[in-house]
């Protein structure tokens, strides 16, 4: 489906290296969430865009698709691009699926908020895994995406039992004249830390830090890091109507199965519309949202509703984009419904103050 931003300029997503956009300006890593350290390490590839210039890259898709059209001109370029790995190593590994902070589609979207103009899926698996740092190197950057330039975290490791440092990547793209930049940590003030007992993850960001603190219900500690709100997207479908009944009528989302819930309980939000593209403008509009089990009225699966503060069209279908603001309580199970009715209420006026309106 197209994947356009404001602008008009798309992000060409492949699983195939056959059919990537070359030459290449390569950002490598893993990139859930694409957070405050990760925007560091995808900066570089990004910092002669404007002498590059998008071009059309093409719509979003995956490799199953035909590779775009490229003009004549396009095909002096150098396309800025994102290299990770599908599935999640961590899930190739244990066999389980994991939970993201950005599913696909989600990670496209900033993505192409940041100006990255493709998006390369490496498919993580046995033959992937038994490349050494010198094959992944050889076969993967330089034959197949033809890569001009590199940019990696410092703590980036490659190749088979992760033998691949930083540094090693450095020497060896040197051998093809390829400049590989190492982009030094992103770091938080020991406030903004989580409760871990490592101390290296209390100062760096790291998607497993953010996840933990949004495990925690700390929100606003999790923007802060990510560096923009978190956001759940989803498509609206019908509940069992109990807001409605209660004066305070929600939608209900369905979101990707493998996006990762925060802390169970009830925020305050700002909500955008969005189209198929995803694009967010805006101020939006504000409300609450619980996420949860619904205890009140036995409910027993996790849910997702969102109350907008005086909103009266039908949302049925649509897309939602939820940006959780404030954490304002955990769920709880009341007595009856009059009293979460009231609760609904309290939650509704905390919001508001908080929003200022």
């Amino acid at each position: 489906m197209p994947n356009l931003s404001q602008n008009g300029c798309s992000v060409w997503v492949t699983s195939s290296t056959q059919l990537a956009l070359t030459p290449t300006a390569v950002a490598l890593g893993k990139f859930d969430g694409v957070h405050r350290g990760h925007q560091r390490v995808i900066q570089p590839i990004l910092e002669d865009i404007g002498t590059r210039g998008h071009g059309d890259a093409g719509k979003f898709s995956l490799s199953a698709s035909p590779r775009p059209n490229l003009s004549a001109s396009s095909k002096d370029r150098i396309y800025s691009t994102v290299v990770t790995f599908d599935p999640h190593p961590q899930e190739f590994f244990t066999g389980q699926p994991r939970t993201l902070l950005t599913p696909l589609d989600e990670k496209v979207q900033q993505l192409r908020s940041l100006g990255v103009e493709q998006l390369v899926l490496l498919p993580f698996d046995k033959d992937l895994c038994a490349l050494s740092p010198e094959e992944f190197v050889e076969k993967i950057l330089v034959e197949q995406l033809q890569a001009v330039q590199i940019s990696v975290g410092q703590d980036f490791r490659f190749g088979s039992r992760r033998t691949g440092t930083a540094k090693d990547l450095q020497v060896l793209a040197a051998k093809y004249n390829i400049p590989v930049t190492i982009v030094s940590l992103e770091t938080c003030a020991d406030s903004q830390a989580s409760q871990s007992s490592d101390a290296t993850e209390e100062t760096r960001i790291s998607s497993s830090l953010i996840r933990d603190i949004l495990a925690n219900g700390d929100i606003q500690q999790a923007n802060k890091l990510l560096g923009r709100p978190y956001t759940l997207i989803g498509t609206v479908i019908k509940g069992q109507q109990l807001g409605r009944t209660l004066g305070f009528p929600t939608a209900n989302l369905q979101l990707p199965k493998d996006k990762f819930l925060p802390h169970q309980g009830v925020y305050a939000v700002r909500v955008f519309i969005v189209g198929e593209t995803l694009d967010i403008a805006g101020n939006g509009y504000l409300g609450v949202m619980n996420i949860g089990n619904r205890p009140t009225v036995n409910g027993i699966c996790l849910s997702v509703e969102v109350h907008i503060f005086d909103w009266f069209g039908d949302l049925y279908g649509k897309k939602l984009a939820v940006q959780l603001e404030k954490f304002l309580r955990p769920e709880q199970k009341f007595p009856n419904l009059e009293a979460l009715k009231t609760q609904i209420q309290l939650d509704c006026t905390a919001a508001r103050a908080f929003f200022g309106c």
